[in-house]
C-alpha cells in the first residue's frame, strides 16, 4: 500500500513539472515581447523628437526665405522705382532738349526767310529807290511781309490733328513743310513716317511704300522703323505680295521681337 501511495506521489510531482514548464516559457516569451515593445517605443519617442526638431528647423528655414523673399522684393521695387526716376528724368531732359534744338531751328528758319537773298549791291540800290514791291517803304510797311514759318511743336501737332481727323492731304502737306522747315528736329522721322501712313490711308499702298522707304534710308535709327516695316508689309499685301511682306513681318519678329509692331507682324505671319 506504501509503495502504491509513493508512485503516485511520484506522478503527481511529474504532472506538476509538465505543468510549470509551458507556463515558465510563456512567461519569457511574454518578458522578450515586453522588452521588445519597450525599445520599440523608445524609437518612436526619438523620431517623433527628431521630427519635431526637423519641423522646427523646416519652420525657421521657411522664415528665412520669406524674409528674404520680402527684402529682395522690396529692393526690386526700389530698383524699379529708381529706373523710372531716372528714365522720367531723362525723358524730360531729352524733350527740353528737343524743344530747344526746335525752337533754334525755328529762329534760324525765320532768320533766313527774314533776310533778303544776295544780289548786287548796284541793282539792290535802284530797287529800293524806286520802291519795288516786298521791299519796306519809309513809313516802314512792305506790300508783301514775310510769313514767318510756325513753330515746329504747332506744325507738327497740327499735321497730326489733321492726320487723325482723316484729311490726308492736309496732313501730308503739314508733314512736307515740317520736314522742309525742320529737317534735323527729333520729330523729322515721325513726320516721315505719318506721310507714309497718310497715303495708305488714302490706299496709295506703292506712294506709302516709296514714303516709308525713304524713312527708312533718311532715319536709319528712328524708333519708327518696326511700325514702318510692319506696314510697308501690310501695304506689300494689299497689292499681293505676300512673299515680299512675310519677309517684313520676319526681320520685325527677329529685330525688336518685344515690340508692339512685333506683335502684330506675328499675327499677320500666322493668319
Amino acid at each position: 500500500m506504501m509503495r502504491f501511495l509513493v508512485q503516485r506521489g511520484f506522478v503527481f510531482l511529474a504532472v506538476c513539472c509538465l505543468a510549470a514548464s509551458p507556463l515558465f516559457a510563456a512567461n519569457k516569451d511574454i518578458e522578450r515581447l515586453a522588452i521588445q515593445i519597450a525599445a520599440l517605443q523608445g524609437q518612436l519617442t526619438e523620431l517623433q523628437r527628431s521630427g519635431e526638431e526637423t519641423r522646427a528647423e523646416l519652420r525657421r528655414l521657411a522664415e528665412l526665405v520669406a524674409e528674404q523673399n520680402a527684402l529682395l522684393r522690396k529692393a526690386a521695387a526700389d530698383k524699379r522705382q529708381q529706373d523710372e526716376s531716372v528714365s522720367v528724368g531723362l525723358r524730360e531732359l531729352g524733350e527740353r532738349v528737343s524743344e530747344l534744338a526746335e525752337t533754334l531751328e525755328s529762329i534760324k528758319t525765320q532768320t533766313a526767310a527774314a533776310l533778303p537773298p544776295p544780289s548786287d549791291p548796284a541793282a539792290a540800290a535802284a530797287t529800293l529807290a524806286a520802291g519795288a514791291p516786298g521791299t519796306p517803304t519809309a513809313g516802314g510797311g512792305s506790300s508783301h511781309p514775310v510769313v514767318p514759318v510756325q513753330a515746329p511743336r504747332e506744325l507738327y501737332s497740327q499735321a497730326y490733328a489733321d492726320f487723325a481727323k482723316g484729311n490726308y492731304d492736309l496732313a501730308m502737306q503739314g508733314f512736307a513743310e515740317y520736314l522742309r522747315a525742320y529737317p534735323g528736329t527729333d520729330f523729322a522721322d515721325n513726320a516721315q513716317y505719318w506721310i507714309g501712313e497718310c497715303q495708305y490711308g488714302k490706299k496709295l499702298y506703292p506712294e506709302a511704300i516709296d514714303a516709308w522707304n525713304l524713312l527708312l534710308k533718311d532715319f536709319p535709327s528712328s524708333d519708327k522703323l518696326p511700325d514702318a516695316r510692319v506696314k510697308k508689309g501690310m501695304a506689300l499685301e494689299r497689292l499681293g505680295r505676300r512673299s515680299q511682306a512675310l519677309v517684313e513681318y520676319r526681320f520685325v519678329v527677329d529685330r525688336f521681337p518685344t515690340s508692339q509692331a512685333a506683335r502684330i507682324a506675328r499675327e499677320r505671319l500666322n493668319p
